[in-house]
């Protein structure tokens, strides 16, 4: 036992002030992991989208090509349409009709 009284109520004091500092060191150093956890997964989502939008852009390449192939088809169809009705009306000046 202490042979002075009035210590114990001091180092209760005293054991009480570190109990408090130490829950919230707890809570600090929970709140920063709770941070870290959250900023790992926005790092992972943003990976996510990065993947997701060379994806896109990809994809939409292929699109565009595809299209500029089809315009070239139409355009040329078109030309062949022309020729052909020009080459009927001919025949058909030709032959009285």
């Amino acid at each position: 036992m202490s042979e002075n009284p009035d210590a114990t109520p001091a180092v209760d004091a005293s054991l009480e002030r570190l109990s408090r500092a130490i829950s919230k060191l707890e809570s600090a150093v929970e709140r920063r992991l709770d941070a870290d956890t959250s900023l790992g997964s926005l790092q992972d989502e943003l990976q996510r989208l990065g993947e997701d939008r060379s994806q896109l852009a990809e994809t939409l390449d292929k699109a565009e090509a595809r299209a500029n192939r089809l315009e070239e088809a139409n355009r040329e169809v078109s030309r062949r349409l022309v020729s052909a009705m020009e080459s009927i009306r001919t025949v058909l000046e030709a032959h009285g009709g």
